[in-house]
């Protein structure tokens, strides 16, 4: 094999695939894996509109998260073998640091970049990574599911629980629950026995949001989500709210806390910028806890939770050539779950 196909964004917006140069042979430390699915996330729409925050050279291999079989390991490599299913690491963490020699991948100091967002991603059939980045999936999850754990069920499980200290029993509000990560929260928050308020767009969303579980759906569209998560609640207000709207929601999201509630962020899809009432912050003693990714830890515990029966939530699979019309549809905002491409 000389050569593999890529899918590479050439410009903004403009998406080829291509053949390029197939990687060499593993490093002592390395794992090769065939790529078998890609997951789709709104880093990767951050992307493809050409929102990187850091210098990128173009083409640029596109993927952020994805799960593969190995290919090939290298003379050093003891904890995996051909045929193993795994997923990756989404970021080239230096291993090093403070923060990851204590298990806070998503913290390193020395980041080279995250995949197919700063640098080379995964949708491309072969590539070369050092093993500390590769995570086996446990036997009896799908190669499909288990491109949903890296970012969208890590992402969640990091937020819910190593920031906001989500707990049997309270009541949570999630932002946008047809989301990819919007669906995983539902799905976690009420198998720990939480009461689930969510907000989706359009009354299919509802019906589709009670199936997963929540127990309050509210249209955004057509009701005002703060007055009637404050009436669910008797007035007090919930104990979490799960935000990665970003302006659109955020102030809102805030007036459903309860005194002493606890706000976990990760995204902004609807604009970073907000003008943030600090008298509502410190009367209400709010907790408001910013977080991103997740750690190597976030994925393996995602991945046995899948194997245990929380299973994404899939809302189209396409071919590796359609990736552009699975981003269009993410950006829409009517998808309901997780795009994945598959090999």
């Amino acid at each position: 094999m000389t050569t593999i196909r890529a899918l590479q964004l050439i410009a903004d917006r403009k998406l080829v695939l291509a053949e390029v140069p197939a990687p060499p042979p593993p490093g002592p430390d390395e794992v090769q894996i065939a790529i078998k699915a890609v997951a789709l996330n709104h880093l990767d729409l951050w992307g493809f509109r050409g929102m990187a925050f850091a210098k990128r050279k173009l083409p640029l291999i596109v993927g952020a998260e994805a799960s593969g079989e190995v290919a090939a390991i290298g003379a050093d490599v003891t904890a995996f073998k051909p045929g193993d299913k795994v997923v990756m690491y989404g970021a080239l963490t230096c291993g090093t640091c403070p923060a990851c020699r204590e298990g806070r991948d998503n913290l390193c100091e020395n980041v080279g970049g995250i995949m197919g967002f700063h640098v080379d991603g995964f949708a491309r059939e072969r590539m070369n990574l050092p093993s500390r980045l590769v995570i086996r999936v446990p036997d009896g999850v799908s190669m499909r599911d288990a491109a949903c754990a890296p970012i969208a069920f890590s992402t969640v499980e990091h937020m819910l629980f190593d920031n906001a200290k989500l707990k049997p029993g309270e009541t949570i509000l999630i932002q946008a629950g047809g989301s990819g990560i919007g669906t995983v929260a539902i799905k976690m928050a009420k198998a720990i026995g939480c009461t689930v308020i969510t907000t989706v767009g359009d009354d299919d969303k509802a019906e589709k949001a009670r199936a997963l579980g929540a127990d309050h759906v509210i249209n955004y569209r057509k009701d005002r989500f703060a007055t009637i998560a404050r009436k669910l609640t008797g007035k007090k207000g919930v104990d979490v709210a799960f935000e990665h709207v970003g302006a659109e929601t955020f102030n809102d999201s805030l007036l459903c806390l309860k005194r002493g509630g606890r706000l976990v962020t990760c995204g902004a899809t609807s604009g970073p910028t907000i003008n943030f009432n600090l008298m509502q912050l410190f009367q209400q003693q709010y907790k408001i806890f910013g977080s991103f990714g997740a750690s190597m830890r976030n994925i393996r515990d995602s991945l046995t939770k899948m194997a245990n029966g929380i299973l994404p939530v899939i809302d189209t699979e396409i071919g590796l050539s359609e990736l552009e019309r699975g981003l269009a549809r993410l950006e829409s905002r009517q998808v309901f779950g997780k795009i994945v491409v598959h090999f």
